[in-house]
């Protein structure tokens, strides 16, 4: 009788990864498939047919030296804590028989081979052998990241585009960002990062076993984004000088950083900061299937001894000093994912603060979180991962001192300032939603009367200093806008009934997100008088030639001191904020109609509002819509003109999809962006 053989094992692809909703990554060789479902395999076998009575099946699933063995049975078996294989009697091909293979759901995240052996009633051996990749399977609701609303797993872990938010509380500026998990090279980098972990090189069987764990795979990502103590992804650069690599604002997207990265042999890329490594650790959590989404906390306090302290220092003109280690940064990004703490109870599950960008070392690496978020808010310090650290970023109390000659002339406290919004891109929709609840209880309205700070409701905004013998008020009269003269106001009232004399000095300083300001770019000093329990509002304007050179990412730290000249009591308010940049527009052709493989063809404006002529290099970008990056000049441009560039692109992917433009200009210290989100159908 002739015997059988076992010619090759078919991985079905296209359909076990149209199920397991991991099509996107079409381009990888390898099946990609998530944990906790079966998928399926196809026997091509040659002489005789398979035979149920006589011949058997195993299947030897392997990662690393990590190894499990099953029987093939005839009876549809799926456990959620143990690897199964089974073959379906109905519509049973004994030629060409179909195994089903289903994983745990806390099986470790990797990159598998198996190995399929038939044996025969006389003992002989015939087998195949094939390869995949297991992910993180938030479908599942067994899965330790499992998340039960479709929109947000669609937009967590799916999408490939997103937005990034900087500037200030008060005007939020948003960046468009691709996070490229579906880009060639980046799936594999990804994993490549968890090979060359240091975990993972001291004891690689421990290392894979972990690997069932999204708390154990966070704390991994979150150490090998930043370069400190590993080969990891970035190299952070806070310094200003950029010559050995790339200005972080001049970075689009994650595919090309982790290309690099790969490419280089896992040198780090140059260069990295905030919100650079959030968003490529977001990239690297969506790909392993954890979702993950990018946060911004506006005035974010870098508190090094831990008292919830942050102490500002200006002169008596009203010129900010850096004279502590403790700071603000008008923002800081770091990332949430959701995730099931079995290791801290159930009440801790769901979103947890992860912060690759390295500022403090925990357990020995330069890595934060995961922290949960219900636990900052709770301030439960005694649970893990470093909650103190984050709990003082969106809660630590600012005081602001007047010094002269090292002698304190005022002083004020403001308890609102820090973490005065969190927030994320919403789910579906290109804008920010605040996530400032989630992370502290929230003062009431009658509450937020009696603080240093609030907004008004036509976007101005209020700083106000208060003493026995005086209030200053600094009111700007809205957002600032590139091109338009900053507008704001100064209202001084007099409490008490004498008349005063009062110096009055306003001082404009440029400065970066993270550092104290640099020199003095505008001021005006002057005296008013008071009559007794008399209110003066004094209107004051930067015009655009004077702070042109700080639109962009730079913010402007503006401060007003009253100077009581018979009492020599001072009074300080202050403001920091951003000049929105102008935009490009996007406007694309037959926006409807479009599908994948067809050119289409787009067009980018940008009209320039400054005062001079500006000229500078546009770059367009989009995953799934191009390869790589397209380049085009702009020439020079005189203010009120506008500027025009064509370009074409071919959908490749289907889904919705983000186009998007930067122009460095040349001649300041600005880049201009713009995007657009284009829905490629099925054709």
């Amino acid at each position: 009788m002739e015997d059988l053989s076992l010619k090759y094992v078919s991985l079905e692809k296209s359909e076990n990864q149209e199920k397991h909703r991991t099509e996107d990554f079409s381009t990888h060789r390898s099946l990609v498939v998530r944990r906790g479902a079966p998928f399926k395999v196809s026997l091509q076998l040659e002489g005789r047919p398979l035979n149920p009575k006589t011949d058997s099946l195993r299947i030897k699933v392997m990662l690393g030296r990590l190894y499990v063995v099953m029987p093939v049975t005839f009876v549809k078996q799926v456990s959620s804590t143990s690897w199964t294989a089974y073959i379906e009697p109905k519509g049973l091909n004994l030629q060409s028989p179909s195994i089903y293979i289903s994983s745990p759901a806390a099986a470790p995240v990797g990159s598998y081979r198996f190995q399929v052996s038939v044996f025969t009633l006389n003992s002989q051996k015939t087998h195949a052998s094939g390869r995949f990749i297991l992910l993180c399977n938030p479908w599942c609701p067994e899965d330790t990241v499992y998340i039960p609303f479709e929109d947000q797993r669609d937009e967590y872990v799916q999408k490939d585009s997103g937005l990034l938010f900087m500037g200030t509380a008060k005007n939020v500026v948003s960046r468009p960002w691709s996070f490229d998990q579906y880009e060639p090279g980046v799936l594999e980098t990804c994993l490549n990062l968890l090979q060359v972990s240091p975990l993972h090189q001291q004891n690689r069987r421990m290392d894979y076993l972990k690997r069932h764990d999204p708390v154990y795979i966070s704390r991994v990502v979150s150490a090998m984004i930043n370069s400190e103590d590993d080969r990891g992804v970035l190299k952070g650069n806070w310094s200003g000088d950029y010559k050995q690599g790339l200005h972080p604002s001049l970075w689009t997207g994650s595919g090309e950083i982790l290309r690099q990265w790969t490419q280089s042999g896992f040198s780090p890329v140059k260069y990295g900061q905030c919100w650079v490594f959030a968003a490529v650790m977001c990239t690297v959590m969506r790909v392993l299937g954890i979702p993950c989404r990018v946060v911004t906390n506006f005035d974010s306090a870098h508190d090094t001894n831990g008292n919830l302290l942050i102490e500002e220092f200006y002169t008596e003109t009203g010129k900010k000093l850096n004279h502590s280690k403790d700071s603000i940064w008008n923002f800081h990004v770091w990332v949430e994912c959701w995730m099931t703490r079995r290791d801290l109870g159930k009440e801790m599950d769901g979103w947890q603060v992860l912060d690759p960008t390295p500022q403090e070392r925990s357990g020995g690496v330069f890595c934060c979180g995961p922290a949960p978020v219900k636990a900052i808010k709770g301030r439960r310090i005694d649970l893990f991962y470093d909650i103190p650290f984050v709990y003082a970023a969106v809660n630590a109390d600012v005081h602001s001192i007047v010094l002269s000659e090292g002698r304190v002339l005022g002083y004020s406290k403001d308890t609102e300032r820090v973490g005065s919004l969190i927030c994320t891109k919403a789910v579906g929709y290109p804008r920010h939603q605040s996530l400032t609840g989630e992370y502290k209880y929230l003062k009431s309205p009658t509450s937020t009367i009696s603080s240093r700070s609030s907004t008004m409701s036509d976007g101005s905004t209020l700083r106000r200093g208060l003493s026995k013998g005086v209030a200053v008020f600094l009111i700007l009269d809205k957002a600032p806008v590139a091109g338009e003269p900053v507008r704001f106001t100064v209202k001084v009232i007099n409490k008490q009934n004498v008349a005063k004399m009062m110096k009055v000095h306003a001082n404009a300083q440029a400065k970066e997100y993270n550092h104290s300001p640099s020199d003095t770019f505008w001021e005006t000093h002057g005296v008013i008088q008071l009559a007794p329990m008399e209110a003066k509002v004094i209107p004051q304007q930067i015009l655009p030639a004077q702070y042109e050179d700080v639109v962009g990412d730079d913010l402007v730290n503006l401060a007003v001191v009253l100077q009581d000249m018979a009492s020599q009591e001072r009074v300080l308010a202050t403001e920091e904020f951003n000049i929105a940049s102008p935009e490009l527009v996007i406007e694309v052709a037959n926006e409807r109609s479009i599908v994948p493989g067809k050119e289409q063809t787009a067009t980018v404006s940008f009209t320039n509002p400054f005062s001079h002529p500006v000229s500078g290099a546009l770059t367009i970008a989009g995953a799934g819509l191009l390869q790589g990056k397209i380049h085009f000049r702009m020439p020079q441009l005189h203010p009120g003109g506008t500027a025009q560039q064509g370009i074409t692109f071919t959908p490749s992917m289907v889904g919705m999809k983000m186009l998007q433009a930067s122009l460095l200009l040349t001649n300041m210290n600005s880049t201009i962006r713009g995007f657009k989100m284009v829905f490629v159908d099925r054709a």
